[in-house]
């Protein structure tokens, strides 16, 4: 059975850093590309970064100066670093494991940012 499992989420102030994980289990996590998306109250989910199975990395453009995509494949786990975070940050961050025949979902975690 595939788990794909987010972590990390917290209530942080404005200008704080988190790292989220996200952890599978039930696949070869390496042959799967890792993309974060995240969706705030009322907006559609957008994709925030990706991580290919070659590790080569791609966030978006207003993004890019302040989060970072890992990943660890002998642990089964991608990381996303956030920092300098804005209240613009606050929103249910997902981690989607995609591979030419397969696509998986967490079941995303929340990330809150006071200004």
């Amino acid at each position: 059975q595939v788990q794909v499992v987010e972590s990390g989420g917290d209530l942080v102030q404005a200008g704080g850093s988190l790292r989220l994980s996200c952890a599978a289990s039930g696949i070869t996590f390496s042959l799967y590309a890792v993309n974060w998306y995240r969706q705030a109250p009322g907006k559609q989910r957008e994709l925030v970064t990706t991580v290919t199975r070659g590790s080569t990395t791609d966030v978006a453009d207003s993004l890019k100066d302040r989060f970072t995509i890992s990943r660890d494949n002998a642990k089964n786990t991608a990381y996303l670093q956030m920092d300098t975070l804005k209240p613009d940050d606050t929103a249910v961050y997902y981690c989607n494991l995609k591979s030419f025949a397969s696509n998986y979902w967490g079941q995303g975690t929340q990330v809150t940012v006071s200004s």
